[in-house]
């Protein structure tokens, strides 16, 4: 599963250190070079001239200080080197330099869509010793988003429920899962979000564990639940099928292995 690395140490402000590891972000993809997937170097990155304001600390790990900027273009430092989105990087590149790059999408993405106040449009300005930008004009301050999602896990016996999901690129059986609404608790998701996809009611919410998914700036939320009442009756603007697999059923493709989703499925499958 995706986590950040133990030994690393987030920080708000620069170290002054002279060769900073440099993860630098166009548009959700990670500069990386083509022969090895490995951070540029220092004097390849200062070939782009991305301002100083576009930089700013992301912390230390493993002896190292690591910096996160944001480039407005595609332009690469040469030939060696390319943009790369972050999901094919999974399971490609070390998983702690994978957290750290899903650290660093979200809070280049944050920098590069906070450049002007969303209230008077004057320059923002960021903030020391937070990670915020405040508008100068009239005090509007911008934390990095996070949008809290719930998952859960629905067992009525010994089946789970698993959906396709309706979005693209979503084609593999999981859990369930939805945004949280403003005013609405977790476990309150979880009931809304069951019964409107697909006209359940569950009961006995067990918190299974957390996970930051940097697509783009989630916090998955997961549960188990026990089934209640109802009959399957599917969203299809959300769902495009669901069904119920036991121990004797072939089990679906899992997701992603980085995902919070393959560890509760993993940990919740029907056994023989």
């Amino acid at each position: 599963m995706l986590q950040t690395p133990d030994t690393f140490q987030p920080l708000l402000s620069p170290d002054g250190h002279s060769n900073p590891a440099s993860l630098l972000v166009y548009r959700g993809q990670l500069l990386l070079r083509n022969e090895d997937h490995a951070l540029p170097e220092l004097k390849d990155v200062e070939k782009l001239k991305v301002p100083a304001s576009r930089w700013q600390a992301l912390g230390v790990w493993q002896g190292r200080y690591y910096q996160v900027g944001w480039a407005d273009s595609a332009e690469l430092p040469g030939p060696d080197y390319s943009f790369v989105g972050l999901r094919t990087l999974f399971g490609v590149i070390d998983d702690g330099l994978a957290a750290l790059a899903a650290r660093a999408v979200q809070l280049a993405e944050w920098a590069r869509t906070h450049q002007y106040c969303g209230v008077c449009a004057t320059p923002m300005q960021r903030l020391e010793g937070e990670r915020c930008y405040a508008c100068p004009a009239c005090d509007m301050r911008a934390y990095p988003r996070i949008s809290p999602a719930m998952m859960v896990l629905v067992r009525k016996g010994d089946a789970v429920l698993l959906a396709q999901h309706a979005r693209p690129g979503a084609p593999r059986y999981t859990a369930l899962a939805g945004f949280l609404e403003a005013g609405e608790s977790i476990e309150e998701a979880v009931h809304r979000e069951v019964y409107e996809e697909v006209g359940l009611r569950v009961h006995n919410l067990r918190y299974f564990g957390s996970q930051s998914w940097p697509f783009p700036h989630s916090l998955m939320i997961a549960y188990t639940a026990d089934y209640l009442s109802g009959e399957l009756r599917i969203d299809a603007s959300e769902i495009t099928d669901a069904r119920w697999f036991g121990p004797d059923d072939a089990w679906p493709e899992p997701p992603t292995a980085t995902s919070i989703a393959a560890e509760l499925l993993q940990a919740n499958r029907p056994r023989r």
